[in-house]
């Protein structure tokens, strides 16, 4: 089983990226499969599941790997059991034994025993606003400087969870196989080179 997990800053194309190296490679893709699998789960309404994942509410909450939950009665148990629902999804992930991208919530701690090909996504924020008004919906009337703080927001929040998780700086290069940097970069055009070091490396770590 090949297993390729992409932690990514918000705005850098990550999602674009799983999703051309699976269509590539010719792996199943998961990334708001598994918040619908979560509200599934839940009986909660998937948008709910997404923005409370991604707020950071449990940033202050002290955890071992594996769920193992200290200080709850300090947040709505509902909260907790998010984060718990979503590491049993990501496993259930692993379990079913299909070669995949997983892009995000923090599959490439919870998934390491299964040693993914893990990746980092970045650019700068230039970059990351310019695609985020690119892809941004026609109802949405956010000004730059609202964005520039989404941005920041969701990328602090992001790495908060990863250090709780795994007491590493979130974004460290020498945590992932490979660091991407999307900035001056056509996604479509950039994929089939990532394709590539990925496939070498399974070869290498299969040979």
């Amino acid at each position: 089983m090949r297993i390729i997990t992409i932690s990514r800053e918000f705005g850098s194309g990550g999602r674009e990226l799983g999703k051309r190296l699976a269509e590539i490679m010719g792996f199943d893709y998961y990334d708001r499969e598994i918040i619908t699998a979560i509200a599934d789960s839940s009986g909660l309404d998937a948008n709910y599941v997404e923005n409370a994942l991604e707020t950071g509410i449990w940033q202050r909450v002290p955890l071992t790997f594996h769920n193992s939950f200290a200080s709850k009665a300090v947040f709505q148990a509902s909260h907790i059991n998010l984060l718990s629902e979503q590491t049993k999804v990501i496993e259930g992930i692993a379990k079913a034994g299909h070669d995949c991208v997983i892009v995000g919530r923090n599959a490439d701690v919870l998934l390491a025993k299964e040693n993914p090909f893990t990746i980092f996504v970045c650019a700068d924020l230039e970059a990351k606003v310019r695609r985020c008004m690119e892809r941004a919906p026609e109802n949405e009337q956010l000004t730059r400087k609202e964005l520039e703080q989404n941005i920041r927001r969701v990328d602090k929040n992001r790495a908060q969870t990863h250090e709780i998780l795994t007491g590493s700086k979130w974004g460290q290069g020498s945590t992932y196989h490979l660091t991407v940097n999307t900035s001056s970069w056509d996604i479509k055009k950039l994929a089939p080179a990532v394709a590539e070091i990925a496939s070498r490396w399974f070869e290498q770590r299969e040979g």
